[in-house]
């Protein structure tokens, strides 16, 4: 049974077997304590490795100049090599499929170079309603340089009138009322504005069923809910190392291409970091793709943002993987959700899906205090020591990242909430 007092909260921290993860990280503080840190949804906290790592690049630029290509201790050039087991297990996906390259955005047009192409026929896309906004930009981007007008060839799958979230029911109705326009299906695995966790399953079969290319975008979900993107016959995905993966603003992001695409002559912008590696110094003009995920690179990345993105897949090996965190997350949430219930009732209102299958470390929540905004108690809880964000028009996302966050740290924060709501 659950308890709201801090001394339970406490006692759940000390059964906890991550509780130790916390001291990997560095925790902002607030007027000399920790803060309450809910918002690695947005930008995850600095492990405390990722230092070193980046240090060791550059004692190693400042020591060997060039030559630190290939004479360093983690040599630049196959860098990008020493994520790709550690990613391809976060994701579920075989170590050929996966690459850190570029950033979301990005990654999401190249991946669409290859796996969006329109037909007289065959030339609708399908998104969420209030997708993120630079998916949306990214998706109509992409119907107006093949000549279409969004307006005929983009379709937004919305919620039921009065409901926040959609249904996987109607998803796939969707998908089959579309079906022989339907050329290319792009979906969030994490929505980010309902933290709702989508069937990427029964997606990717929907979508195969009727003749459709299937890709995600994983900004939300890579770090925060168990993935399994080869089993799941997943075409693409790209995701952002920022947010769950905590790897620093801004910092390299991720692709996947299935096993199935790997290898064939696809559609695709080309550039000397995806060559054939045994022929890329001899600087040819015949370009002879890498066999893997790796034809997708365009220019060598970025060392620097590499090493951070190391130290975090380290740190998430460290702790054993997604398994473990995710049984840590599911109790983490289960427990403010439990806690917000008891001390806000209706003053809070959850978007968040309650099924434990269906929501990830976020919760959203629209807040009815006193005339207050969400906007304005996110700005009273950060007044308090508390990091949550808004996005509008009302909604204020609390996402306690089992990595570093504590069951003390979800009892404080409704606590203070409670505080802030009294006024």
């Amino acid at each position: 049974m659950l308890e709201n007092n801090l001394a339970f909260a406490q006692k759940l921290d000390g059964a906890d077997p991550l509780h130790g993860m916390r001291n990997q990280f560095h925790i902002p503080r607030h007027q000399g304590h920790d803060e309450i840190y809910l918002c690695g949804n947005s930008l995850g906290l600095q492990p405390k490795r990722t230092a070193d790592y980046v240090d060791e690049l550059l004692k190693d630029w400042q020591q060997m100049g060039v030559k630190g290509h290939f004479a360093a201790k983690h040599s630049w050039l196959p860098y990008h090599e020493f994520l790709t087991e550690a990613s391809a297990q976060l994701v579920g996906a075989l170590p050929q499929e996966v690459i850190c390259m570029n950033s979301l955005t990005v990654n999401l047009h190249l991946l669409m170079v290859s796996f969006y192409r329109p037909s007289k026929e065959r030339y609708k896309i399908l998104i969420e309603d209030h997708a993120f906004p630079s998916d949306h930009y990214a998706v109509e981007s992409q119907l107006r340089f093949h000549g279409l007008d969004p307006k005929e060839a983009l379709v937004l799958a919305k919620p039921r009138a009065g409901e926040d979230c959609l249904r996987q029911e109607d998803l796939v109705e969707l998908i089959k009322r579309e079906g022989k326009q339907l050329a290319l299906v792009l979906l969030p695995g994490v929505q980010y504005y309902t933290g709702e966790v989508l069937d990427m399953a029964a997606i990717s079969e929907a979508g195969h069923a009727v003749g459709a290319t299937v890709g995600f975008d994983l900004a939300h979900a890579v770090g925060n809910i168990v993935l399994n993107l080869h089993d799941w016959n997943v075409d693409f995905a790209a995701w952002c190392s920022y947010k769950y993966l905590n790897s620093g603003p801004g910092s390299v992001a991720g692709a996947f291409v299935h096993e199935k695409h790997l290898g064939q002559t696809l559609p695709r912008f080309h550039g000397w970091w995806g060559q054939n590696k045994s022929i890329r110094f001899q600087m040819g003009p015949e370009f002879d793709p890498i066999p893997t995920a790796e034809a997708w690179q365009l220019s060598n990345p970025p060392i620097l943002s590499l090493a951070a993105v190391r130290a975090s897949l380290d740190t998430f090996m460290a702790a054993g993987g997604m398994h473990p965190l995710r049984k840590k997350s599911l109790e983490l949430t289960g427990y403010l959700r439990w806690l917000l219930e008891q001390e806000l009732g209706d003053a809070i209102h959850v978007l968040t899906p309650y099924e434990p299958r269906r929501h990830g470390a976020q919760l959203s929540l629209t807040v009815k205090l006193h005339g207050q905004s969400a906007k304005q108690v996110q700005q009273k809880l950060e007044d308090q020591g508390v990091t949550c964000d808004f996005r509008e028009p009302n909604v204020m996302r609390a996402a306690p990242a089992p990595l570093y966050n504590s069951f003390e740290d979800v009892w404080r924060f409704v606590q203070i909430l409670k505080k802030t709501a009294q006024g």
